[in-house]
């Protein structure tokens, strides 16, 4: 049985693919339409990398998530590989909110279809852009099995101690507000994949991973389950992020409305695309953080003394909550190849076994790789992450066992 996967990430205005070999990870293509439906009215732009490396990049028009996907067809006949001679075994969707109902990958039906429609309002700005990408794959692909896999199903073994708010009960049960947690697809395959470096089963190890990107999160994994995770019912929750604030006065919304007459709206979009590393230096960008670090730019500074004051707050929370901890696991773009937050984040818990190796963590290297001295009771790793393999697989798996 051929073990290709075709994986699609459908967002509001856009739509990422690729295609993976489920048992080995192997990518032999990867592509991106983007302004789809633009409202300025702009040419949809669509990129596809095939098996020669090379990067083809058009600009057409996309006025839908249907039209996109049909254009990424045009692209895999026209660079490869050729899809009709791939014989796909299953399509893979990533769906970011599967709520407390879905805690692993679906075969893609109407009732599921119904579900994630049903979800929506927990995540309005998400799961519309997924269910239409999951409803025009269906039309397309009529004949290729076709999985859901949720961002939020890895968190689902979270206890309830940790899930609950401390809210009125109407709030839980009838509009189900509760922790959920996000990047579950990317902590699944890091934590699995730290237990692999350490060559030990995943059932045996404790890690926290700090998924750190322009969204960033932390979850402590005991056992390969989920136990505590730091987003919440939202993506804003936890660690400062790109643009997001992170944890934050759950009173600040009514404080702001009331002093200055600021709208919910208003307030929301500032937390979540304002603020975090945006908000403290007036951009988001990582890279041009490190740049003003090195001039000693105050306000760099600051933005670095709280981001990675957070990290260390999360980090030694989810140690008492593990009780052991095998591994600390740094992925995403900022955890990989910004060894000044690793060491800052970790600086000063070398009492709780934790031992940054200088150099190594300076040195980069592809792949995973440790950073912790010999010494270190607690593994520090830097593994990249690889969500599109984790969503192929997890699709393999449930078109296999179907």
């Amino acid at each position: 049985m051929s073990a290709l996967v075709l994986v699609i990430n459908a967002g509001s205005s856009s739509l990422k693919y690729s295609l993976v070999d489920g048992d080995t990870g192997e990518s032999l293509a990867v592509g991106l339409a983007e302004r789809i439906a633009d409202s300025s009215g702009a040419a949809g732009i669509l990129s596809h990398t095939g098996p020669d490396g090379e990067k083809h990049r058009t600009e057409l028009p996309l006025p839908s998530h249907e039209a996109a996907l049909r254009a990424a067809l045009d692209a895999f006949d026209a660079h490869g590989p050729s899809l009709a001679d791939a014989e796909l075994a299953a399509i893979g969707h990533r769906v970011v909110h599967g709520g407390a109902r879905f805690s692993a990958p679906v075969l893609v039906d109407d009732a599921l279809i119904d579900a994630v429609r049903d979800l929506v309002p927990l995540a309005p700005l998400h799961n519309p852009a997924n269910l239409e990408g999951l409803e025009v794959a269906q039309r397309i692909f009529d004949t290729v099995p076709q999985v859901a896999v949720f961002d939020t199903a890895f968190h689902q073994t979270l206890p309830e101690h940790a899930y609950t708010y401390a809210v009125p009960l109407e709030w839980r049960d009838r509009h189900r507000i509760r922790r959920y947690g996000f990047h579950g697809t990317s902590h699944k395959f890091v934590s699995g994949e730290a237990a692999r470096l350490l060559g030990r089963p995943v059932e045996s190890v404790n890690s926290i991973v700090l998924h750190l990107g322009n969204g960033a999160s932390a979850t402590a994994v005991a056992g390969g389950r989920t136990v505590d995770t730091s987003m919440g019912v939202t993506p804003l929750e936890g660690l400062v992020m790109g643009t997001r604030s992170g944890d934050l006065d759950p009173a600040l919304h009514a404080h702001l409305h009331r002093q200055w007459g600021w709208s919910l709206e208003q307030i929301d979009d500032a937390l979540n695309r304002d603020s975090g590393i945006k908000g403290l230096l007036g951009q988001s960008d990582m890279r041009e953080l490190e740049r003003l670090l090195e001039e000693g730019d105050p306000r760099a500074r600051l933005a670095m003394d709280v981001y990675c004051y957070r990290l260390r707050k999360y980090v030694g929370a989810y140690y008492a909550v593990l009780g052991r901890v095998d591994a600390i696991v740094f992925t995403g773009g900022v955890g990989e190849h910004m060894p000044g937050v690793r060491a800052q984040a970790l600086a000063g818990l070398e009492r709780l076994g934790i031992r940054i190796d200088a150099e190594a963590n300076d040195t980069h290297r592809a792949g995973a790789f440790t950073v912790s001295t010999p010494d270190s009771e607690v593994a520090v790793l830097v593994v990249p992450t690889n969500e599109e393999w984790e969503i192929a697989r997890e699709a393999l798996g449930v078109v296999r066992a179907s």
